[in-house]
C-alpha cells in the first residue's frame, strides 16, 4: 500500500495581513477580560475628549468651505505658498485651520481639497506633511499646564511644532515638483462649479445639515480608530509582548538617559 501525504504550505508574505488579523481576533477571545476595560476607556476618552474639542471645528470648517473665504485666501496668499510650499494659495486655510483647530483638521481640509479637486493629488500629498499639526488647546493647555505647569513652556513648544511643521513643508515642496496631474487640469474648471454650493440664507439648513453629517461621519470614524487601538494595545500588555517589544526597543534610547 502507498501512503500520499499532502503538505500544505502556507506562505508568509502572501497571507501576512490575513495572519495577522487571525491573531487580532483570537486576542479578543482569549484577553477579552483585560480588553473590555480597555475598550470602555476608549469609548470614554472619545466622548469625553474627542468629541468636545474636535466635533464644532468639524462643523465649521465644513461652513467654511461653501464659503468664497477659501478663493479670498488662494488670491490673497497664493504669492507666498507657491514659492514656500509649491502649493496654490488655497492652501493657507488647510494651515491655518490645522493649526488653529489640531488634529486632524488640516488632514480633513486637504482631503476636502482634493476631494473637490480644488488641489491636484500631488499638491495635496506635500499639503498633508504640514497640515496636519497639533493645536494649542493641547500642547499649551494640556503639556504645558498640566504636565509641565509652566505656561511659558507650553508656548515654548508650541512655537516649536509650528517652526517644525513649516521645515517640513518646505522640504516637501521638491515632492514630485515636476509631475503634473493632467486629470487635475482637465477638470478643474467643472469641478469648482460643480462643487462650489456657497452658502445664502435660503440653503443655510441644507448646507448645515450637509455640514454636521460629513462631520458626524468623521468624527465616528476616529472614535472606531480609537477603540480599536485601545484594543490592540490591551491585547499586546496582556499578552506580555508589549513589554518584549519595550526591552527590546529600549537599549537603542539608553543614550538619550542622563
Amino acid at each position: 500500500m502507498v501512503f500520499k501525504q499532502n503538505f500544505y504550505v502556507i506562505k508568509v508574505k502572501r497571507n501576512f495581513l490575513a495572519i495577522i488579523f487571525l491573531c487580532f481576533t483570537f486576542g479578543l477571545l482569549i484577553f477579552s477580560k483585560t480588553n473590555l476595560p480597555a475598550v470602555k476607556s476608549g469609548l470614554a476618552l472619545w466622548a469625553n475628549s474627542v468629541v468636545p474639542s474636535l466635533f464644532p471645528f468639524f462643523v465649521a470648517t465644513e461652513l467654511l468651505m461653501h464659503t468664497n473665504i477659501i478663493s479670498q485666501l488662494g488670491t490673497l496668499l497664493n504669492r507666498y505658498m507657491k514659492p514656500i510650499f509649491n502649493v496654490r494659495g488655497e492652501g493657507a486655510f488647510a494651515f491655518i485651520m490645522g493649526i488653529i483647530s489640531g488634529y486632524p483638521v488640516g488632514a480633513k481640509i486637504a482631503s476636502n481639497f482634493r476631494k473637490n479637486n480644488i488641489c491636484s493629488k500631488e499638491e495635496c500629498e506635500r499639503l498633508l506633511s504640514f497640515t496636519n499639526n497639533s493645536g494649542p488647546l493641547f500642547i499649551i493647555g494640556s503639556v504645558g499646564i498640566l504636565m509641565f505647569r509652566n505656561t511659558t513652556i507650553g508656548i515654548l513648544l508650541f512655537i516649536t511644532h509650528i517652526l517644525a511643521c513649516i521645515t517640513v513643508g518646505i522640504i516637501f515642496r521638491f515632492w514630485k515638483r515636476n509631475k503634473k496631474s493632467s486629470d487635475f487640469k482637465s477638470d478643474l474648471k467643472s469641478s469648482k462649479n460643480q462643487n462650489s454650493t456657497y452658502v445664502t440664507f435660503s440653503n443655510l439648513g441644507e448646507v448645515l445639515a450637509e455640514s454636521i453629517t460629513s462631520s458626524i461621519s468623521t468624527i465616528l470614524l476616529i472614535g472606531g480608530f480609537v477603540v480599536i487601538f485601545s484594543s490592540i494595545i490591551s491585547i499586546l500588555n496582556a499578552s506580555g509582548l508589549l513589554r518584549v517589544m519595550s526591552n527590546i526597543i529600549a537599549p537603542a534610547f539608553s543614550f538619550l538617559r542622563y
